[in-house]
């Protein structure tokens, strides 16, 4: 029998912590059930297994997130939202690095249509809109966006900044000033090829 008092959304956010504590790849259902005193059986009608608990942490991240995104960027355009927008990432993966990770956990697309990315996307477009950038252009800016957000936080977590001149905080600044000089000139795509030839 589950013990009172646990629910999948307990579970959840227990993972989540525990995340934090020793890292997401570290988090498994036996991890969760040790954390609860509690056989590892007895989680399994919250839980079917350890990817189930791991894809419900990477949900919450992503809620996490857009939530934090959508109040960063209120009433902001230009420069400053996408400050904004690069300091929640930052921002939370220092706070919450095991939740970051799991962010970034690769989910089935029916999963990955319903999750809160969705709305990170539209959120980052909204930004990319005020840039005046429109499809699909729009699109390779946020993956670009995305990349330089998980690459350079990622790097910095793990210490790959730690050992060299200029400080992480000197350079982020400085990305900052590339991203928003690059969207506000953004390059024009490349005339399409020429049809080949079709007779002689």
């Amino acid at each position: 029998m589950a013990r009172a008092g646990l629910t999948r959304e307990r579970l959840i956010a227990a993972g989540a912590e525990l995340a934090d504590e020793t890292g997401f790849a570290q988090v498994t259902v036996s991890a969760l059930a040790r954390r609860f005193d509690v056989k590892v059986a007895s989680l399994y009608s919250h839980l079917k297994n350890s990817q189930e608990l791991k894809t419900g942490i990477a949900l919450l991240a992503l809620a996490d997130l857009a939530d934090r995104a959508a109040d960063a960027l209120a009433g902001r355009a230009g420069r400053d939202a996408l400050t904004a927008l690069a300091n929640v990432y930052r921002d939370y993966a220092r706070e919450h690095p095991g939740r970051f990770a799991a962010a970034q956990l690769r989910l089935d697309p029916e999963t990955a249509a319903a999750s809160a990315g969705a709305r990170q996307a539209q959120l980052t477009r909204a930004l990319l809109r005020g840039y005046h950038l429109a499809e699909p252009d729009q699109t390779h800016a946020v993956r670009l966006l995305g990349s330089v957000f998980y690459g350079y936080v990622s790097m910095e977590l793990g210490g790959s900044f730690s050992h060299s001149s200029p400080g992480p905080e000197e350079s982020w600044s400085r990305i900052l000033d590339a991203l928003d000089a690059l969207l506000r000139n953004w390059p024009p795509a490349p005339p399409a090829p020429a049809p080949a030839p079709t007779g002689p």
